[in-house]
């Protein structure tokens, strides 16, 4: 029987958030329904819901960062079982793809998702933001892109594992393969960025440079393992970081912003051969230029991150675990808890600059 939910839904490009009602099918094959207690406030969903990633799909379910319970299980779901708690993965590898049949699961080209049966009171088929939608009291997703974790650990911190402690975390340990002993640039220091000072604090980097032109957020990169931050207001941040390591540059850059400004100063506050990785979405339209020649002889990688190159029912267990162990602080990246009807102004709050994360709450 369709259940009836309740979740923050973007119909037109650019205008706010609505919170409504809508209906959901119950589960097809593979696939299971959750009810969500938490679900962290991406840029991404900023994006979607702006436009700024083209103007199709709309209606959208916002929200891809989620925690919650299993509530019911579609046929051929051997897995799970109701009442496990569960954190929602937007990458749910086929195995069948030609990357998952060579083993390389983390760029599989055929993610597994549910069927669209989740639409609005007037009729219109909902699209959930990368194949999740956890803006919303219940959604339904495929059985693979639900992981379970220990319901002794709180929704909100677990939601974020979903999407942005994953990507940065996995950025500095999988995209880049930070060794202990080196350095490391992060441009942005968003809830993003702070994972990544994070992921190469755990991999064993001893410099560990945050990049972000708000002071409050170089403050917040320091709890979370910066040992020096650059402000460019305050000058040539290439400059300043070559400075910090010898006149050389940095081993490892990443990019967290998503403009060709911090894209360029990434790639040359490398050291020789060194890496750099891009994580933030510029969206359509951006350009790059720089001198071929010049980055030839500087060498090294260039190279993209998505989703921190992880495998979810590999990775979420683990950096659940080092919550645990106090490794990973994802306690200080919940800025603030908030309720569905909230949405629009965690949103503003996160153009102020207010917030790591905003986190949506719901009663339990």
């Amino acid at each position: 029987m369709p259940l009836s939910a309740r979740g923050a839904i973007a119909r037109v490009p650019g205008e706010a958030v609505t919170i409504e009602e809508f209906m959901i099918d119950d589960p097809g094959l593979n696939e299971v329904l959750v009810r969500i207690l938490a679900s962290g406030v991406c840029h991404t969903d900023l994006g979607v819901k702006s436009g700024t990633y083209g103007t199709e799909g709309f209606p959208f379910l916002l929200g891809h960062e989620g925690a919650g319970i299993i509530e019911a299980i579609g046929p051929g779901v051997t897995q799970h079982q109701v009442g496990d708690h569960v954190i929602l993965a937007w990458r749910a590898p086929c195995g069948r793809c030609r990357f998952c049949r060579r083993g390389q699961l983390n760029l599989c080209a055929a993610s597994l998702n549910a069927e669209k049966r989740m639409r609005t009171l007037d009729g219109l088929t909902l699209n959930p933001v990368l194949g999740i939608g956890t803006f919303c009291t219940h959604t339904l997703v495929h059985a693979d892109q639900a992981v379970p974790y220990d319901p002794a650990l709180p929704a909100a911190q677990m939601s974020l594992i979903g999407c942005g402690v994953m990507a940065g975390v996995g950025a500095a340990l999988y995209a880049a393969d930070v060794q202990p002993g080196t350095s490391v640039a992060v441009f942005g220091c968003g809830g993003v960025g702070d994972s990544v000072i994070q992921g190469a604090k755990l991999a064993g980097a001893t410099t560990i440079i945050g990049v972000d032109l708000d002071p409050r957020k170089l403050e917040w990169a320091k709890e979370f393992g910066a040992t020096h931050t650059v402000n460019p207001r305050e000058g040539d941040p290439v400059a300043r970081i070559k400075e910090l390591t010898g006149g050389h540059g940095v081993n490892y850059s990443f990019e967290a912003v998503g403009i060709p400004e911090t894209w360029e100063q990434a790639l040359w506050c490398r050291d020789l051969a060194g890496t750099c990785i891009i994580i933030g979405v510029a969206g359509p339209g951006k350009s790059l230029t720089f001198d071929p020649q010049r980055f030839f002889d500087l060498g090294g990688r260039l190279g993209v991150s998505w989703y921190g190159d992880c495998l979810p029912t590999r990775d979420f267990p683990l950096l659940a675990e080092w919550y645990r162990q106090g490794q990973l602080n994802l306690d200080k990246l919940v800025t603030r808890t908030v309720a569905l009807e909230e949405t629009e102004a965690a949103f503003d709050a996160m153009k102020r600059g207010e917030t790591l994360r905003s986190v949506i709450k719901f009663d339990v």
